[in-house]
């Protein structure tokens, strides 16, 4: 899982973005602009991904994708960044946009789905998960865009890049999300029971806790699944 591309040279913006900027947009409490002051050195609107610099057409859902570069500070010695800090971006730029995290001559691209509200278009909706890659030397090799159609494809094909789990056939974005979040989801029950379990004194309980770890091991297994192609079908037929 890369998600590193090589954007259109005509695609370059390269303009510094202000924090001040942001919070006149979004009104972020004291907290975060507080993580916004001691995580983040630098932002930068890196590339704008539109019709005039990709040469693909615009759709409803997507008229233009943001990439921005948020140079992490270093003398904060952490690698990790407060989600809070993408999410009041993405509430204060009226597009979708990918993340470039830099630290320490590494790079980290982060995303979550964004898409414009069906009761109010000029409102949009952000994803509950951002999705990452791991960290990765900042002079790792940049893929190829891919070829489709509209910006709408190409922004498609950017997040699934980011979900660290395989897409079936003919399934939708939403559904491979909702079925990645669902997986978070396990994960996050299965680790809480796994410390129950292991504090546990009667063994009749622990006998119990563990059929209930086998249950979500299975099914987890089947959310991550990859249906070939005749459980699609027959699905769908359904």
């Amino acid at each position: 899982m890369n998600a590193l591309f090589a954007y259109p040279k005509q695609a370059e913006f390269g303009r510094i973005v202000a924090k001040n900027k942001i919070y006149d947009r979004v009104k972020p409490s004291r907290k975060i602009q507080d993580a916004f002051v001691s995580q983040v050195g630098k932002i930068t609107w890196q590339y704008k991904l539109a019709p005039k610099t990709t040469n693909l057409p615009e759709t409803a859902k997507v008229k233009e994708i943001e990439v921005f570069e948020l140079a992490l500070k270093l003398d904060k010695q952490t690698e990790n960044i407060d989600q809070n800090i993408l999410r009041c971006i993405d509430k204060a730029i009226a597009h979708p946009i990918i993340f470039h995290l830099i630290y320490a001559e590494k790079i980290k691209v982060m995303a979550t789905h964004k898409r414009p509200s069906g009761a109010d278009a000029s409102k949009w909706v952000i994803g509950d998960e951002y999705f990452e890659t791991d960290w990765l030397p900042s002079e790792s090799e940049r893929q190829k865009l891919p070829v489709v159609l509209n910006l709408s494809a190409l922004y498609e094909h950017i997040l699934c890049e980011l979900i660290p789990l395989q897409s079936r056939e003919n399934e939708r974005l939403e559904n491979h999300i909702e079925r990645m979040e669902q997986v978070i989801i396990k994960e996050k029950e299965h680790k809480k029971l796994e410390a129950r379990m292991n504090k546990e004194k009667q063994f009749n309980r622990k006998v119990e806790m563990n059929a209930e770890l086998r249950a979500l091991n299975n099914e987890m297994e089947q959310l991550r699944k990859v249906e070939n192609q005749h459980d699609v079908k027959a699905t769908i037929r359904a």
